[in-house]
């Protein structure tokens, strides 16, 4: 913290003061509510309710094999260093039990009292096997011992059977028998399989009417369906009790990279132990569970009781998802498809010959941002008809001498991999760097490396201690006896998937001395360099955070001088002690400061004579709002930047991250609209309170709903001939009233 005790501007506060910081763990437990109350809104559509069960299921998961696998982890290692906020790693693990057990008792206790019913007034039929008619059961019954009972394998515990491996996030099924020559009982494992169906479907025949509507789709779950036939696993023994149990697994990989011979082998090892998973992190468990297999469980996986989490009702509520796959547009969201760009459309469309070479066309993207730059905004802008159609134009481009290329993560079926493929087979030279350090994606990007390898393509795996998050793209091209580059950089990953859901941003253009700064950044990443300054472009761990701390000053002196300082920053995440402490000291002198943070946020707005000045607002919705801009005043000489980095230490010191300034007038003008739009949504909007917890905004009695996404959706489709309604937004129709 010297750089915040250096900067602090009264000797009388200590702006390191823990006191002013919240803990990261618990602010990203404050995130998964506004995620587990879309979910509870009677205004959001029922399917997208239960796509954001199953996203604060999925994220629970994901915090636990992570971040509370970490504290474990510093707890067992005996590391006494307290975070900001001032508490300890057991400290923490307390907090974040007493904070989570009453949400997951909401989550679960709502989707059984509130969200089944509902679904079942809207003809969608999650039945449980106890209530199933004779007929019903039949099905399930023949079903079973077609498609369930082979791919089974029950695992007894015993003297000759040592506990099995319960592998991560695996549902099962702790089941008690009974041998009834001997009368004694034993213990077995059964666990439901993931490659059937979570939900098994019943035939529209045996389905009746269920609400309000007629029947639309009607199942079951596979683990009950498994439950109500376990004597078949167990033939001539007497199933006395089953319960269901789940497990979470540390799942961080621990890679040495300075000792390293072979990154990607190395990786790939520690891919293996991922798959069998770490210590056990987490168990849920049916309530009803007795101690004694309660407490066998607890044994035999090594947890304590603050590790364990019972459960009323069905376990794993992630794959709730599966019923967004329904063909039922009335219970979801509007549907939309994305807009292209009104000065990318009147450009014509690329044309291939017979030898994959791109023939000329009047205009095409490339003497189009020759004259402007262009800003693309996923998902309300078509991903592929901006990002995408820009490196496949290239990759068949015959004047196209080089592409250069981050890829962070992608889609499994990657059109832009493939188009680096044809690019290298079309004979350019193609460089990527695949950073096979992202986490979860590891195995997807090392099967992506190899294949881009096989083709010709010059393949990159990173720096040694640094992820490589930035979103850059290079594009080398001969025009007669010149060379120019051409380049995107964005807030997002190159995944189409993504694209659809994700809210980023992206420069597209053709300036030089942007361009000649890309370049520098390659020769870094993929060769020998002691690059240190950047034209234009600010790169962690190199430039950005002295840039910001930098940029927070000059505010402070504009403000001082009486011209006035204002901030606006709009990222995921906010955890950066020093810039926490920065922005205290330019609250203090005045400066206003609006910070839209979807996540995490450990600064305290509104302390006073701290943060008097400082608001801070979280924006979850439909799309996961995911672009970063800064704004900063700058004495009316406004500046803006957008990029991959959040405001987190790994970002800034660990990582290799670029945001890139925005000269263009026009451009300037449409991020500046959309932070102001993020700062008057009331219909997604949260505001942060001190004490770190939030409050959603609402529209006044008789006022339109303001949705900063919705609206974004409307202008978007305005510009294509009014595909999409006009932007005036009518108030959601809510569900029915709980």
């Amino acid at each position: 913290m010297a750089t915040a005790e250096r900067h602090s501007g009264k000797a009388d506060l200590n702006l390191s003061d823990p006191q002013y910081y919240i803990s990261r763990e618990l602010s990203w437990l404050e995130f998964n509510r506004r995620v587990l109350h879309e979910a509870l809104d009677p205004r959001t559509p029922l399917l997208e309710a239960l796509k954001f069960l199953a996203i604060f299921s999925t994220n629970l998961d994901e915090y636990f094999m992570v971040r509370v696998a970490a504290l474990k982890q510093q707890i067992e290692a005996q590391v006494t260093r307290r975070s900001p906020d001032g508490l300890s790693p057991e400290q923490h693990l307390q907090a974040i039990s007493a904070t989570l057990r009453p949400m997951v008792e909401e989550q679960h206790r709502m989707f059984a009292t509130d969200l089944r019913r509902q679904m079942a007034q809207q003809g969608i039929g999650l039945l449980d096997y106890a209530d199933l008619t004779a007929a019903q059961a039949a099905y399930c019954c023949d079903y079973f011992e077609e498609q369930i009972f082979p791919v089974l394998t029950p695992l007894a515990v015993d003297p000759g059977h040592p506990f099995p491996y319960i592998s991560n996030l695996s549902l099962n099924l702790a089941v008690v028998v009974q041998d009834p020559r001997t009368q004694q009982t034993h213990f077995a494992r059964v666990k439901v399989p993931r490659v059937l169906p979570r939900f098994i479907p019943l035939p529209e025949t045996m389905a009746e009417s269920l609400g309000d509507r007629p029947n639309r789709w009607l199942g079951v779950p596979l683990e009950q369906v498994i439950a109500a036939n376990l004597s078949a696993l167990f033939p001539g023994m007497i199933v006395q009790e089953y319960y269901s149990f789940r497990i979470t697994r540390n799942a961080d990989l621990a890679v040495e990279e300075d000792e390293a011979d072979d990154l990607m082998l190395a990786i790939e090892q520690e891919l293996r132990k991922r798959r069998r998973g770490g210590s056990a992190v987490r168990m849920e468990i049916q309530r009803t569970t007795p101690e004694p297999v309660r407490a066998m469980l607890m044994e035999e996986l090594a947890l304590a009781k603050t590790d364990v989490y019972d459960i009323d009702g069905l376990l794993g509520l992630g794959d709730l998802m599966t019923f967004m796959a329904l063909p039922l547009p009335d219970l979801k969201a509007p549907p939309w498809t994305a807009a292209v760009p009104p000065a990318l459309e009147s450009l014509s469309p690329p044309r291939v010959d017979a030898d994959d070479t791109a023939l000329e066309t009047a205009e095409d993207l490339f003497s189009l941002l020759r004259r402007q730059d262009q800003l693309v905004h996923h998902p309300y802008h078509s991903f592929s008809a901006t990002v995408q159609r820009f490196i496949t134009q290239a990759a068949h481009d015959p004047q196209v001498l080089a592409i250069k290329m981050t890829l962070y993560r992608t889609s499994g079926d990657s059109p832009i991999v493939n188009s680096l493929i044809s690019a290298a087979e079309n004979g350019k030279q193609v460089t990527v760097l695949v950073e096979i350090k992202a986490r979860f994606d590891e195995e997807n990007n090392i099967n992506w490396a190899r294949k881009l390898e096989q083709s010709g393509v010059h393949v990159v795996y990173g720096l040694v201690g640094l992820k490589t998050h930035c979103k850059v793209t290079l594009v080398v091209r001969r025009e007669g006896q010149q060379i120019r580059r051409y380049y995107h950089i964005g807030t997002g990953n190159y995944n189409p998937k993504t694209a659809r859901v994700y809210t980023d941003l992206g420069l597209l253009s053709a300036r030089d001395d942007i361009g000649a700064d890309i370049s520098d950044l390659f020769n870094y990443l993929t060769g020998y360099s002691r690059q240190q300054v950047y034209r234009q472009l600010l790169v962690a761990p190199l430039t950005l955070r002295q840039q910001l701390v930098a940029s927070i000053e000059q505010e402070i002196a504009f403000q001082n001088r009486g011209e006035g300082g204002r901030i606006i920053a709009k990222m995921n995440s906010l955890v950066d002690p020093d810039l926490i402490a920065m922005l205290y000291r330019a609250s203090q002198a005045g400066v206003g400061i609006d910070l839209i943070a979807r996540g995490i946020c450990c600064l305290r707005p509104g302390v006073p004579g701290i943060s008097d000045n400082i608001r801070v607002v979280s924006i979850v919705g439909r799309f996961l709002e995911h672009s970063r801009i800064l704004y900063f005043q700058h004495g009316g000489e406004e500046r803006f930047w957008l990029g991959s980095a959040d405001w987190m230490p790994r970002n800034l010191d660990r990582r290799v991250e670029v945001m890139v300034p925005i000269a263009d007038p026009t451009l300037r003008k449409e991020l500046k609209d959309v932070l102001t739009l993020c700062l008057e949504d009331n219909r997604q909007a949260w505001d942060m309170a001190a004490d770190g917890s939030y409050r959603q905004r609402r529209p006044a009695a008789g006022a339109d709903d303001c949705s900063v996404q919705d609206l974004l959706i409307a202008q978007a489709g305005s510009t294509l001939g009014k595909r999409m309604a006009p932007a005036k937004h009518q108030r959601s129709k809510p569900r029915k009233q709980r």
